[in-house]
């Protein structure tokens, strides 16, 4: 009888061991593996600008509308990743479109938008922004993996998402321009491809451009990876610069900007997750960087939200940066009461200097 069951318990586990050996093999094979940068299609629309102009740009981080006020996610020290049910991320988007139809904008910049994954209801986000807001829209894919096994049992399966720009204003050309990743193999496999989603914005009658750049760094590495990533987003921006374009950056850095010390929204347990702090000297000292410490822009995910706990965790991850020919004029997070996402909008207002 003993050797029975442990012949069983052999079958099982062997079974079990060429089960995740085939898994890790096809999604080696059907790894996402981009290379260079990508020109995109853009879904043409939109108007001019001209120096001297004034232009309110949005951000937000939407969570793939999975993220909502009553969620945890598993991440950040909580359970889940997936709300109960496809009505849930329906209700969430609907509020997103909402809130963001209520504000003023020329350009609006989304991160971890969905238009084919399990975790959103396989859900097309992307087209159902587009389809709500209007204007010019690019997506730029930053995140594609067939099955993702964990966490176990709510497995986060297939997911297909990025980045999305809308705008107004003509794109001449936009294109996906790759990050580098600190991930080694086999984590690399079920990992974001992170990426710059840059848009080219004739300014009209002057020969330049608006460099519009989408950004959403790496949260959960070792720190080595945001570093490496800033410093390709900085080489970038001093080239266009360099060119007499003007540039703005913005998103969701997953860092806290140089000048903030962690005194307004300190870290309340250093066992969640802490950012690492945006080097300033990666920066040139006479670029501009824009973010609002009135309002968090973002809060940890390890438990549904209570804004009543003095222990809720939040930061400011979120914001922008500004090449010297373009002036600040205001920025200013949105207190959206993390109602539908674990971000709240944060909008910039700036002109162009002629």
């Amino acid at each position: 009888m003993r050797e029975r069951i442990l012949t069983v318990t052999g079958i099982l586990v062997g079974g079990c061991l060429v089960l995740v050996a085939v898994l890790l093999i096809v999604l080696s094979v059907s790894e996402y593996k981009p290379v260079g940068m990508e020109n995109l299609p853009i879904e043409e629309g939109g108007g001019s600008i001209y120096e001297g102009d004034q232009i309110e740009i949005l951000t937000l981080n939407v969570g793939y509308a999975g993220l909502d006020k009553n969620m945890d996610f598993f991440m950040d020290g909580g359970k889940r990743n997936t709300p109960d049910s496809r009505e849930k991320i329906e209700e969430n988007l609907n509020g997103i479109i909402s809130l963001l139809k209520e504000q003023s904008y020329d350009a609006l910049l989304l991160q971890e938008v969905d238009r084919n994954s399990k975790r959103s209801y396989y859900i097309n986000e992307a087209e159902a922004f587009q389809s709500a807001l209007g204007g010019t829209s690019v997506f730029a894919q930053n995140f594609r993996c067939l099955f993702i096994p964990y966490p176990i049992p709510d497995f986060i399966g297939q997911v297909d998402s990025g980045l999305q720009t809308l705008t107004r204003f003509h794109v001449r050309e936009a294109a996906r321009t790759p990050l580098e990743t600190s991930f080694s193999w086999p984590v690399r496999i079920c990992q974001l491809k992170r990426c710059l989603l840059v848009s080219r914005i004739p300014v009209a009658e002057s020969g330049r451009e608006l460099v519009l750049i989408n950004v959403h760094m790496d949260a959960y590495d070792d720190g080595s990876g945001r570093e490496a990533q800033t410093r390709v987003l900085a080489k970038l921006m001093q080239e266009e610069f360099a060119r007499g374009n003007y540039v703005i950056a913005g998103g969701d850095f997953n860092q806290v900007f140089p000048d903030d010390d962690f005194s307004v929204y300190p870290i309340q347990d250093s066992d969640f997750y802490e950012p690492d702090r945006l080097e300033k000297d990666i920066i040139p000292e006479e670029w501009k960087f824009a973010y609002d410490l009135n309002v968090p822009s973002c809060r940890l995910l390890n438990e549904p939200y209570d804004e009543l706990n003095p222990k809720t965790q939040y930061y400011v991850i979120d914001g922008f940066i500004a090449s010297p020919n373009v002036k600040l004029e205001r920025v200013e997070t949105i207190d959206a009461g993390f109602e539908y996402a674990d971000h709240n909008p944060v909008k910039l207002t700036a002109s162009l200097l002629e």
